[in-house]
């Protein structure tokens, strides 16, 4: 993957996550959250990046996934056609012109 391909996935992500930061919070207090009636033992900071790096991943995932599916099949398998018969755009298997 390309860095050009690298920021189309993660700076969506970054934006999404900071999204869901504060609209998750804003909703739920982290000092509320707990586990089988125990407190998690983290500071509201603390659960405040857990969750911004997991809405993070998250949204990477998902903007990884929509590049995938935007790959035309040329793409995905190479170009089955002979160097002379290749039409324009049609990307060489062996990642050569």
């Amino acid at each position: 993957m390309t860095n050009l391909n690298v920021m189309r996935v993660v700076w969506p992500a970054f934006l999404a996550a900071c999204l869901l930061e504060l609209v998750v919070f804003a909703v739920v207090d982290p000092a509320a959250l707990a586990s089988s009636d125990r407190p998690l033992g983290l500071s509201a900071q603390g659960v405040y990046t857990l969750a911004f790096f997991a809405f993070w991943a998250i949204s990477a995932a998902a903007c990884a996934l929509t590049m995938l599916l935007l790959k035309t099949a040329a793409e995905v398998n190479g170009c089955p056609f002979k160097p002379q018969e290749r039409p324009q755009g049609c990307p060489h298997p062996a990642g050569k012109a």
